[in-house]
């Protein structure tokens, strides 16, 4: 198995504004899903903290992942997100998966 790039990591929302984050994220899942080499691209809430949002990447490669942020829509929703956020993001975990059930 080649090994994968995964990123992983969280972002808050302002007070009250985790939901619309969220569902900013998963129209950016919609977008990514079908961009050369997305194997994963999950949002997850936190269940202990509503404004919290987590977001778990698998790709082929870093520069598959680098190559996403230029679909088409990803920018216009990045500057929605944006105004969203407490603070500026923290920067994800980059890690290169080695292997697990359901990788191929």
């Amino acid at each position: 198995m080649t090994n994968k790039y995964l990123l992983h990591g969280k972002l808050t929302a302002i007070a009250g504004a985790g939901e619309k984050l969220a569902s900013i994220l998963l129209e950016a899942a919609n977008l990514v899903s079908t961009a050369k080499g997305c194997q994963l691209y999950a949002i997850s809430k936190d269940p202990t903290d509503k404004d919290a949002v987590w977001i778990t990447e698998i790709w082929d490669t870093k520069e598959d992942h680098d190559n996403s942020l230029q679909v088409a829509g990803v920018k216009e929703l990045i500057g929605q997100a944006m105004p969203l956020l407490q603070g500026r993001p923290e920067k994800g975990q980059e890690l290169v998966v080695i292997g697990g059930v359901g990788m191929a």
